[in-house]
């Protein structure tokens, strides 16, 4: 017993002593001159939405940082401007961070068609950037040193749809797409990857951003009578078709969206109108990678929303930012540069592992089907919540 008390003594004095040291280390770090974080966010336009939780995903990630100590002694505070969705305006708006703003780390824009533009600023000044939600390989292919990828390369996005497809022999498929440089870049992967399956491309068409209406396309598809039907859309877009889907009664054997399914609102719109559509992400909650629990939980009190992948890419690019000055020891920007090349490191988001142009090579996509009015993990199979269920006909529903 008196080893006990003793043991529990000790252990009592240790934990104050490193509390003390922690309180008063606290007291040295560095908060009249934080690390300044640059980033432009589309606060306004047609990327409002995923432009809000990229911003809020960074803001939670420096939130923590300052929470628990400081970033090589300083801490670290968060530079935005709004880019209003235009690709024009975020440049402008990056070379300002960098010029008169004089910020030290630069995190990319939300919308792929920005981070190019935003990508070739920081070249420019020879700023490594951390890109947490663009997809295009479009932005990887330009010979550039310093953008540095966290999301699946777009051309990935489908290929695991079209797997599950061709083990179930479906052999035609239906492709749709936003004429943007994310949503083609998954389409033209989604085709490739559908005729090295030997399915038939039945159709592959796009549509202008703003688009509403839809029933000419859904026409095409339904004469077609397509198996597969995917589409490489946003979320307005998304609605708007399986809406029209259901108005005309056509009814493939499985549906697949990129943004769009993933997003709990797709549901609350749709009722039960979503079910049994597939959606595919980077990031969700029931994935179980790091903190990802914990991180919806806790932007679930502060934003009184669900997280969705937009606010992990923000975060995540926080976190490899935050990895690879550590491992630098240093804000000199050659070498962080080195650090984003070669370390791997494993974010909110997954793996972080890039090639040689700083593309993504080290993380998976998710599926999730919406079954029984909730959104269900089904790929990878490891992780799963739920088989894939087959989708049921409008009339039979």
């Amino acid at each position: 017993m008196e080893l006990i008390k003793y043991t529990t003594r000790t252990v009592f004095v240790f934990t104050a002593i490193i509390l003390f040291t922690l309180s008063t280390t606290a007291l040295a770090f560095d908060t009249i001159n934080p690390i300044k974080v640059g980033v432009t966010v589309s606060l306004t336009g047609s990327h409002s939405v995923p432009g809000v939780s990229l911003l809020n995903g960074i803001s939670m990630w420096a939130a923590d940082i300052n929470a628990r100590g400081a970033l090589l002694g300083r801490q670290v505070e968060i530079i935005h401007y709004d880019d209003q969705s235009d690709p024009k305006m975020s440049a402008l708006l990056y070379e300002q961070l960098i010029i008169n703003d004089k910020v030290e780390l630069l995190v990319g824009p939300y919308a792929s068609n920005l981070a190019l533009v935003a990508a070739a600023v920081a070249e420019k000044y020879g700023f490594p950037m951390v890109s947490g939600t663009s997809a295009a390989t479009s932005i990887w292919s330009q010979g550039y040193r310093n953008i540095f990828q966290i999301d699946v390369p777009a051309p990935s996005y489908m290929k695991d749809v079209l797997q599950i497809a061709e083990e179930r022999d479906y052999k035609k498929v239906g492709i749709l797409y936003q004429d943007n440089l994310f949503t083609k870049e998954v389409a033209m992967g989604a085709k490739s990857a559908a005729e090295k399956l030997g399915m038939d491309i039945t159709l592959f068409k796009s549509y202008v951003t703003g688009t509403t209406d839809f029933s000419s396309l859904v026409k095409e598809l339904a004469d077609s009578n397509t198996d597969l039907f995917l589409g490489a859309t946003y979320f307005d877009d998304s609605i708007a078709i399986v809406k029209e889907c259901k108005r005309q009664n056509y009814s493939p054997r499985a549906m697949a969206f990129t943004s769009g399914p993933s997003q709990k609102k797709f549901g609350e719109v749709l009722g039960p109108d979503a079910e049994g559509i597939v959606g595919i992400t980077p990031w969700i909650r029931a994935t179980r990678e790091p903190m990802a629990y914990d991180f919806d939980f806790r932007y679930r009190r502060i934003y009184d929303i669900g997280a969705d992948s937009n606010a992990a890419g923000g975060y995540a690019a926080g976190e490899v930012l935050e990895a690879a000055v550590r491992l630098a020891g240093t804000l000199n920007k050659e070498a962080i540069r080195q650090q984003l090349y070669k370390m791997t490191f494993l974010t909110i988001m997954g793996r972080y592992k890039v090639d040689e142009s700083g593309k993504q090579t080290g993380k998976d996509m998710y599926l999730i089907q919406w079954q029984n009015g909730r959104r269900r993990l089904i790929l990878p199979l490891k992780i799963a919540e739920k088989k894939p269920d087959f989708f049921t006909p409008w009339d039979q529903r």
